[in-house]
């Protein structure tokens, strides 16, 4: 009997609203402010500066440190940057229905090259994967501040597939938003939206990964 090779050689799954909790969207961002006490006026003042240094942070074109400068500490506080960066982290937890499950499992068959590609300031990402064991989980961690760009430009989704070596349709990539999933498709990648683990085990049953 012959044996038909894997379809597939990497699944690629995001971490933020398929894994955990975003790291620092509006809703993070929302609840981290009005622990502090910060609201109105002070708040859009936040909000406004908050984009291109936030940007620049996920990139890893920028330390920790310069981004709260720029975007929260740019006048006096009554807490202190540690206490604000420890409150980000704060607002990192499992979501519900999460593919947590689905990654362990995917990882423990040993048949795929198993990563993530996501959006995440280096220090968020690195303190998600050691805090909630899921680095135990990947082979490649295509994450933005170690590539330098961000989904859904094209080009993170190019520089992962040049890292693997492997054409697009080889590869699975899952992600809760439809601009990255999109993005994904348009790279060649075999792209899943999540909406909940149940949906994606009948999905990744289709194909034949569990």
């Amino acid at each position: 009997m012959t044996i038909e090779p894997p379809q597939f050689d990497a699944i690629l799954f995001d971490v933020g609203g398929v894994m955990l909790t975003n790291g620092w969207d509006h809703k993070e961002r929302a609840a981290v402010l009005d622990s502090f006490g910060i609201t109105g006026p002070a708040r859009d003042e936040i909000e406004a500066r908050h984009v291109a240094p936030y940007d620049a942070l996920e990139r890893d074109f920028i330390t920790v440190d310069t981004f709260l400068e720029q975007a929260i500490f740019f006048e006096p506080r009554a807490f202190t940057p540690a206490e604000f960066l420890e409150a980000m982290k704060l607002q990192s937890q499992p979501i519900p229905d999460n593919a947590q499950g689905i990654l362990a499992e995917v990882a423990a068959s040993d048949k795929w090259i198993t990563g993530v590609l996501n959006n995440e300031s280096r220090i968020l990402h690195e303190y998600r994967m050691e805090k909630f064991g899921l680095g135990k989980y990947l082979d490649v961690q295509f994450s933005s501040p170690y590539m330098a760009l961000r989904k859904p430009e094209p080009a993170i989704y190019k520089r992962a597939l040049d890292i693997l070596g492997v054409p697009g349709d080889r590869v699975i990539f899952i992600d809760d938003r439809d601009n990255n999933t999109q993005a994904a498709a348009a790279a060649g990648m075999h792209a899943i939206q999540f909406t909940g683990e149940e949906k994606l085990r009948r999905d990744l049953k289709q194909l034949e990964i569990l």
